[in-house]
């Protein structure tokens, strides 16, 4: 891997990583399907990763560990003993040994971290534990991959970075979507210039989520199944973007922030609250009479904020779950030479001078073959059947090679905290009007002469 620029490398004597610094190599090895190995030299110990939470999306992230012949999984946490069986068969059915389960508390995490034989932990929890269990990872000396959002409070965003300078452990966010191969590619774009100086971007989380936050009916809570055991609660409590990193995560990283750029203010604003009254009352399990329908949910159904930057840019986020729509991110990327639209359900490009005036170009049509970024060139077969589209297999990689290499990953705790104070700072917005809110500076300045990290060309993860 090409050298990381301003970003800290753990401490030699730390722990027990010595063995795992790897120099860069060309031509990474490959081993034959099912499993990989990636950026070491044969025996070489493996990395010992554990989770922290083996529901529905710990257990994708523990299936493509499984796929790699350069990490063993000695131990898993989780309170539903359904989840932990689940897990032990996969582990079984990949060759390794049993996994120790720990399960008899909400802290069991505690005991797991305590683990001599412990690299690092993912961790795929409900939001509110994120931050305390990646605190506690990285007092324990382990490195720590955190699912979406890493944070929930300003103070959160703030404890992810002291912990880590304090210890000198790093922390990445697994944001799976700046790993999307149309996302790469526009990466790969905005790097070459194709859309000149970017001015002006849109992104978002616009997801139909009420059959994930009722489930079973217009079930939520202790007797509901999945996310509905524990999201649906924050609709009633807060108002803003609680979920703003899908779409956030990949912008920052086409405008450098935290490296040359940072953001600076949000202003916010929310719709009334009215989608997930409405679904109660009109679902077959519900009506207006069901305890549900008298809940006075908080969360406006749809939360627009305005981000602008050091650089000038402008970023429009949208979070939109509670009413009835297709699924979308909702990407957009402008500049002084054009602009691009793309997601699922449309990918067109207008580039000022090549295409026909004020008609779109079909992105399809040779700009993603064109601009495919070298990881997808390299790794996309690999990452065939690794979920959403082959992304979470290149955030999983990520995590995993910073680790046996003993470098910063490319998505840091500065990235964490950034992306994350979206929730607190749109939260504060709202409450007051749609004043606008600062954010802080997670890097302490040191966003002026960092250099992008990020998937940078010819870097091998």
């Amino acid at each position: 891997m090409t050298a990381i620029t301003n970003s800290k490398k753990v401490p030699k004597d730390f722990k027990r990583r010595e063995f795992l610094k790897v120099s860069a190599i060309s031509g990474l090895g490959v081993a034959l399907a099912p499993n990989f190995v990636f950026g070491k030299p044969a025996n070489t110990e493996k990395v010992r990763i554990g989770l922290i939470g083996v529901g529905g999306r710990g257990r994708s992230h523990l299936g493509n560990l499984l796929r790699r012949d350069d990490v063993i999984v000695p131990a898993i946490c989780d309170i539903d003993p359904d989840a932990n069986e689940q897990s032990q068969n996969m582990i079984t059915k990949a060759g390794q040994k049993k996994a120790v389960v720990y399960d008899k508390s909400e802290f069991a995490f505690l005991d797991l971290l305590a683990r001599e034989d412990i690299d690092a932990v993912i961790i795929s929890t409900p939001w509110l534990w994120h931050t305390r269990m990646a605190v506690a990872g990285m007092k324990a000396g382990k490195r720590v991959g955190v699912e979406v959002s890493a944070a929930n409070t300003l103070q959160e965003c703030w404890d992810l970075v002291n912990t880590s300078e304090e210890t000198d452990v790093p922390c990445m966010i697994l944001e799976n979507v700046c790993y999307r191969r149309d996302v790469m590619a526009v990466l790969n774009m905005v790097r070459q210039g194709v859309f000149g100086e970017l001015a002006h971007c849109r992104c978002g989380y616009r997801h139909d989520l009420r059959g994930v936050k009722f489930n079973p009916g217009v079930v939520f809570g202790k007797d509901a199944e999945g996310e509905a055991r524990w999201r649906t609660q924050h609709s009633i409590y807060r108002n803003g973007d609680v979920y703003p990193t899908h779409g956030a995560g990949p912008i920052a990283t086409m405008l450098n922030i935290n490296r040359g750029n940072r953001f600076v203010s949000i202003t916010s604003t929310a719709t009334k609250a009215s989608g997930l009254h409405n679904y109660i009352v009109n679902h077959p399990e519900g009506g207006k009479d069901h305890p549900n329908a008298k809940i006075k949910w908080k969360l406006g159904d749809v939360v627009t904020s305005l981000i602008t930057t050091a650089n000038g840019e402008t970023v429009l986020v949208t979070h939109d779950t509670n009413l009835p729509r297709p699924y979308s991110l909702d990407f957009s990327v402008q500049g002084t030479k054009g602009l691009t639209d793309f997601d699922d359900h449309t990918k067109r490009i207008y580039i000022e001078g090549t295409s026909q005036p004020h008609r779109w170009d079909d992105m399809n049509e040779g700009w993603l073959r064109k601009y495919d970024h070298p990881l997808w060139k390299r790794y996309g077969e690999y990452a065939e059947g690794a979920g959403h589209g082959g992304m979470d297999f290149f955030v999983v990689h990520a995590f995993v090679e910073s680790l046996k290499r003993n470098e910063q990953p490319p998505i840091d705790v500065y990235d964490a905290a950034a992306w994350s104070a979206i929730t607190p700072l749109s939260e504060k917005s709202i409450t007051h009007g749609s004043e606008p809110q600062a954010f802080p500076d997670f890097t302490r300045g040191r966003w002026v002469t960092n250099k992008p990290i990020f998937a940078v060309m010819g870097d091998e993860y």
